[in-house]
């Protein structure tokens, strides 16, 4: 059944579970469409195809929440689904200590889709083994100037239709193309080894691939890794100034800044599946960071993986500005956690598929921009250390005490980059890091990645990112 022909069973679900005493009810009409080639040391592995439409019916009755989704995409069988739905929510009931009810968003009525020039319809899996093997033909053999002897390539293609509907008088229909890339390389050199983790996508058609250089940045990563496993030196371990590039400004924002400000997790709702937070319901206002930390929340970014024009609770998306010149200013909220805190939802509910419930999440997470040049920023260092990518990071529950080990990295001395250097290691508490926050650069540049959350877990897609980020006085260990 398509997209269109749902519509009919998806407004009768609501009318339906009204009917039977819902006092708020949505449905979500979703199909999930998705190509995948692997390369493995050059031979091929079994293309993957996946496929999946359904319903979600989301409800509430007598303050508490059902959740039900179903893919017999039959009228009877729908019509039960709703009812089952707020006999869920009328059963939990009894057990709340506080009622659920959603806050006063503006119902939207929409039609959207990512601008895509290259209908990904295309991605067979003759394109993407083609892509691949693309790749292969610059990397294999030593021909980017180091073996490799582990090479792990994934490209995927996929297609998200939904259509949504609510009692509020919301109507969502949504076309969303991404094209990812993920690839892991192992190089061995003189009994030394490195790998690198790298992930690439945007939002778009088959046209994606060009559009962010894929296989030249994976070449470039391989020549890198060589480099490192041949010239670089020990690094400095005393108290230095530290620059992070967009890549690791980016992981830092989504690990220590936008995880920890999920209201659900704020509210300890995700303890036992997804991790807690460091911060509290009264924590907005606080000081976390020196004037120079900004980090928003974007999904409305062009060509983003986390491009959600309207979330999956109808509410339209907004830049959300997390922590605004050192302060704790804004958490990520579904209709629900808003309501509790007295605010309107700022558009943060994502469902992976028809049979997930929408949750809070993240979009684009990444540092705001500042006023230097790179070539200024570096310039400002007296002593230091460039981190450039990471190929290892680690953050604790709450979101406060974390990791990262450098890949690419260089020792800066008077201002300027000077020799490669190994395996540097920024080990920092999130308010120090935040803390010592100096300036930011104006380029700007995002990676693809995947954020795990929720039980059954949801895997969305997501951007991470920011400028080159300069942190003052941080001691540096080394691996």
């Amino acid at each position: 059944m398509r997209l269109e022909e749902g519509k009919a069973l998806a407004e009768g679900a609501v009318s339906k579970a009204v009917s039977a005493g819902a006092t708020y009810a949505e449905a979500r009409l979703q199909s999930g469409h998705s190509r995948e080639f692997i390369l493995k040391n050059g031979e091929s592995q079994p293309s993957i195809f996946s496929e999946g439409y359904g319903l979600g019916i989301r409800v509430i009755a007598k303050g508490a929440l059902g959740f039900a989704a179903t893919n017999d995409m039959k009228t009877g069988a729908v019509g039960e689904l709703a009812r089952r739905a707020v006999k869920l929510a009328e059963a939990s009931a009894p057990v709340l200590k506080r009622k659920i009810s959603f806050d006063d968003s503006r119902a939207v009525r929409k039609k959207w889709a990512a601008v895509e020039k290259d209908r990904i319809e295309g991605a067979d899996a003759t394109w993407l083994r083609g892509v691949l093997l693309d790749i292969e033909t610059r990397i294999a053999d030593g021909k980017a100037g180091v073996k490799l002897p582990g090479r792990f390539l994934v490209l995927w293609a996929e297609l998200e239709e939904k259509y949504f509907v609510s009692s509020d008088g919301a109507r969502i229909e949504a076309r969303l193309p991404r094209v990812g890339f993920f690839g892991s390389l192992t190089a061995m050199e003189g009994g030394s080894a490195a790998q690198r983790f790298m992930q690439q996508g945007e939002t778009g058609g088959l046209e994606v691939v060009g559009r962010v250089r894929l296989l030249e940045k994976v070449e470039e990563e391989a020549k890198i890794m060589g480099k490192v496993l041949r010239t670089a030196t020990k690094p400095p371990t005393d108290t230095v100034d530290v620059v992070l590039s967009p890549e690791l400004s980016g992981i830092a924002a989504h690990e220590s800044v936008g995880h920890p400000q999920e209201a659900d997790r704020v509210l300890g709702r995700e303890g036992a599946q997804a991790g807690e937070s460091y911060l509290k319901a009264d924590s907005l206002g606080r000081k976390i960071g020196s004037e120079e930390a900004n980090v928003s929340d974007d999904p409305t970014l062009v060509h983003s993986m986390g491009y959600t024009p309207v979330d999956d609770e109808g509410v339209a998306g907004k830049k959300r500005r997390l922590i605004k010149n050192g302060v704790i200013n804004e958490f990520l909220h579904n209709r629900a956690t808003a309501k509790e805190f007295g605010l309107a939802s700022n558009g943060a509910a994502r469902a992976v598929s028809f049979d997930r419930e929408p949750i809070i999440r993240m979009s684009n997470t990444f540092v705001e921009p500042g006023d230097y040049s790179t070539d200024e920023l570096i310039g400002e260092v007296r002593h230091g250390v460039y981190f450039k990518t990471f190929t290892e990071w680690n953050i604790d529950d709450k979101r406060l005490n974390q990791r990262y080990v450098a890949l690419e990295a260089y020792r800066i001395e008077q201002g300027e980059v000077k020799e490669m250097v190994k395996a540097p290691v920024l080990e920092i508490a999130t308010p120090r890091l935040w803390g010592s926050v100096k300036a930011r650069s104006k380029h700007m540049d995002f990676e693809a990645a995947v954020c795990g959350k929720g039980d059954p877990q949801q895997g969305a897609p997501v951007w991470t990112g920011g400028p080159e980020t300069l942190l003052a006085g941080i001691k540096l260990g080394a691996r």
